[in-house]
């Protein structure tokens, strides 16, 4: 997509401090981090979000959740890490291409949510 902020990374229209990268997919380091640890890990095919994955996109899916432990390990979350992905309006997606971000570092991530 012409207009996608991630899409302009993978094309290197956009820098991106990258960690990771192969012909499927591309890891960096998110510019407003969370946590010590904080990659976002996306599909190099424009994805619009969880909501609109095809059959065809089973491998990519499943490459990206087993690269999640390499590369939050490198980045200095041996210990554990928290993967997210954010879908839609009600979960808050601010970028309309898919993107697992990896969150971590040395002290636990908190709870997963607020409670009610």
């Amino acid at each position: 997509m012409s207009d996608c902020l991630f899409c302009k990374i993978v094309e290197g229209k956009i820098p991106a401090k990258k960690v990771f990268e192969d012909d499927d997919m591309l890891a960096f380091n998110d510019i407003s981090p969370a946590r010590p640890v904080h990659v976002l890990l996306i599909p190099k095919k424009h994805i619009t979000s969880l909501a609109t994955v095809t059959p065809e996109d089973t491998l990519v899916l499943g490459k990206m959740l087993a690269k999640a432990n390499e590369i939050a390990s490198l980045q200095g979350s041996p210990d554990g890490f928290r993967v997210i992905i954010n879908t839609g309006r009600v979960g808050q997606q601010e970028v309309p291409h898919l993107h697992i971000h990896i969150v971590g570092g040395p002290d636990p991530v908190g709870p997963m949510l607020k409670r009610l």
